[in-house]
């Protein structure tokens, strides 16, 4: 069989991070409880419990662009998560494009709280979840390994 990955993705933003999970095997991502950011930074100890229960091989950061293609104004402070990550975990970081990923996951959410399939409502912390499991959807798909 193949080098199966276990692969975890990040959201980046200045309240909360979001974060998801997935693997090479399957090619599907699933979200996971978003980290808070706070005025000191991110909540590394939640962050480092997802790596540890999930052992992942792979880390992915989405990296935030405008919609001209130029670096978007949160593009520096995910560069520098994306740094520390590999610093602290010692695992090899993908950057992908996020454009839109919050905007797909927040109507993806919407929908399914419309059809009845999600019964409570959409906080923000499961927008950013499920936009860092689009962003990992992504690199799974081909962009950006």
């Amino acid at each position: 069989m193949s080098d199966i990955k276990t692969v975890l993705a990040f959201d980046f933003g200045l309240k909360r991070i979001g974060i998801a999970a997935g693997d090479t095997l399957t090619a599907t991502a699933a979200p996971r409880p978003a980290a808070a950011v706070h005025h000191s930074g991110p909540d590394w100890d939640t962050i480092g419990r997802e790596v540890r229960m999930l052992s992942p091989r792979q880390l992915v950061v989405g990296a935030p662009y405008n919609a001209d293609g130029t670096p978007g104004a949160l593009a520096p402070a995910a560069y520098r998560f994306a740094a520390e990550l590999e610093r602290r975990f010692g695992l090899p970081v993908s950057l992908v494009d996020e454009r839109w990923s919050s905007l797909e996951a927040s109507a993806a959410l919407k929908a399914r709280r419309a059809s009845g399939e999600r019964k409570r409502r959409v906080r923000k912390e499961d927008i950013d979840s499920a936009a860092a499991a689009v962003i990992l959807q992504r690199w799974l798909t081909g962009e950006g390994k």
